[in-house]
């Protein structure tokens, strides 16, 4: 997770900058929520707690999670997931690597030809939407998804390579 820091730290602040472009949090809740951050960041705590919306929608309220559903529908065209009913193909779940969704809040969860389907809490976050875009070299189709659901979709794949390396042994 190491050799992702600096991607997490990219997004979460240009996310930060954006919601406060967009009106959606204002400057003030931004910089506690950015002390947050570096409290967590700076911690040996787990890193999927290292999200500014996560600190924004869940400790601060600052923003509530479906004002920004609204905003990726309106103004971006997005269909929402639930990432808690997705059932990866099986191409997918050998090549998933949940740190890299961790550090971008963003699961891929589809394949067709070269179209692949991502399901993201980071939308508003230009290095997320980069990075997944010049990794998957094709046609990318984004899906909005909440933290929660994001949070609950790696635990299980988390869960599970754990019991298969347990039943392994």
């Amino acid at each position: 997770m190491a050799s992702l820091k600096p991607l997490i730290m990219r997004a979460n602040r240009l996310l930060g900058a954006t919601l406060v472009d967009q009106n959606l949090v204002s400057i003030d809740d931004l910089d506690k929520a950015n002390e947050r951050l570096l409290e967590i960041t700076s911690s040996k705590s787990s890193d999927h707690q290292a999200s500014l919306l996560s600190i924004l929608v869940n400790e601060m309220q600052a923003l509530k999670e479906d004002v920004l559903f609204e905003k990726y529908i309106e103004d971006y065209g997005l269909g929402i997931i639930d990432a808690r009913n997705i059932e990866l193909p099986e191409e997918l779940s050998m090549t998933l690597k949940p740190d890299e969704c961790w550090a971008t809040w963003t699961i891929p969860f589809d394949q067709v030809e070269d179209t692949r389907y991502l399901a993201t809490a980071y939308y508003l976050s230009n290095p997320v939407r980069k990075y997944w875009e010049d990794k998957v070299k094709g046609n990318v189709i984004w899906f909005a998804t909440s933290l929660e659901s994001i949070i609950g979709f790696l635990e299980g794949v988390e869960s599970a390579a754990s019991s298969a390396a347990l039943a392994a042994n």
